[in-house]
């Protein structure tokens, strides 16, 4: 079958007048159309959320958004034109780099920030967190390692990829953030079930990984107040409104002002009293449910699901 469908889409694709040999034959235009929808309505909810924050020029964060928008669009470009396969022939400098990046921020080269030793200070004003450059790093590790044995992980081999991912996991827990932690054991997890791992083994690390969950609880390696985000996700009322779980109730709160249609641009009681820490960021979507409702909400978490559908997609072909 597959050998009767390649020469009839090589020449469907000749018939629209595009190289069966360029980069752009593939170019999912849904995926794109979806992710500058979500980056469009990201620009407008920022602007929402900041226009009276700096004096005088209400759309820095704007414009400082917009700014990372056109990086990530020319590193999009560069990662079309490359054929990823490539990557393998560098898995180990990547890795290599990522570690290198994640001891030097811990290191007086690194900046502290809200008790998070994550950055490291750029010129114009600008932050660089090493920690989201190695969840790439991990996954090129760990993809590349897995695919030199596909379908054939032994206990030994992965105990190695556990290792692989376990530096960078520690590295990120001395800043310490907990959160970008969680992330890469999701992402991590998910090569692992694309790799081939069986359901048992799958069952023995997820059993490590409370193991190590309650460890590292127990020795005191996380500060309080994680530990008190954690039990008030688990236990919301054993949290403090004005404390521990201040964050949740408010941003409880914005979204339920909402309703169905939202309070309009500029008009979210929570969002434009500024009760939600950090919403232009970690909680911008506490202002889409306050400003735009269920609808808006709706609308947003359709675009991140068909997003999701298509990179699921993309993998599986």
């Amino acid at each position: 079958m597959a050998t009767m469908i390649r020469p009839v889409a090589r020449r469907a694709i000749r018939e629209r007048g595009l190289d069966p040999t360029s980069p752009v034959r593939h170019f999912d235009y849904l995926l794109v159309s979806a992710v500058v929808a979500i980056a469009a309505l990201g620009l407008v909810m920022i602007y929402s959320t900041t226009h009276h924050k700096v004096v005088g020029d209400e759309l820095y964060y704007v414009k400082r958004q917009a700014l990372f928008l056109l990086l990530g669009g020319a590193a999009m470009a560069v990662t079309i034109a490359v054929d990823y396969r490539r990557l393998r022939e560098f898995t180990m400098v990547i890795y290599g780099v990522t570690m290198l990046a994640l001891v030097a921020v811990l290191s007086p080269l690194g900046s502290n920030v809200k008790g998070h030793q994550a950055w490291f200070q750029l010129p114009g004003g600008f932050t660089l967190q090493p920690s989201e450059l190695a969840k790439f790093g991990i996954i090129v590790a760990v993809a590349g390692y897995c695919t030199q044995y596909r379908g054939e992980l032994d206990a030994w081999r992965l105990s190695t990829t556990a290792v692989l991912a376990a530096v960078p996991i520690g590295l990120v827990l001395l800043q310490p953030d907990l959160g970008t932690v969680m992330v890469f054991v999701v992402m991590i997890l998910g090569l692992l079930t694309m790799a081939g791992l069986t359901g048992r083994q799958l069952l023995v690390l997820g059993l490590l990984a409370l193991t190590a969950v309650y460890a590292v609880t127990s020795i005191g390696l996380l500060k309080q107040y994680q530990v008190d985000r954690l039990t008030n996700f688990i236990e919301p009322a054993s949290g403090n409104s004005q404390g521990s779980a201040y964050n949740t109730e408010q941003s409880k709160q914005a979204i339920a002002h909402g309703r169905i249609t939202g309070e309009g641009l500029e008009n979210g009681s929570q969002t434009q009293g500024e009760f939600v820490p950090e919403q232009h960021t970690d909680f911008i979507f506490t202002a889409v449910g306050e400003e735009l409702g269920f609808v808006g909400s709706t609308l947003l978490l359709a675009l991140f699901a068909l997003v999701f559908w298509r990179i699921w997609r993309t993998a599986r072909l």
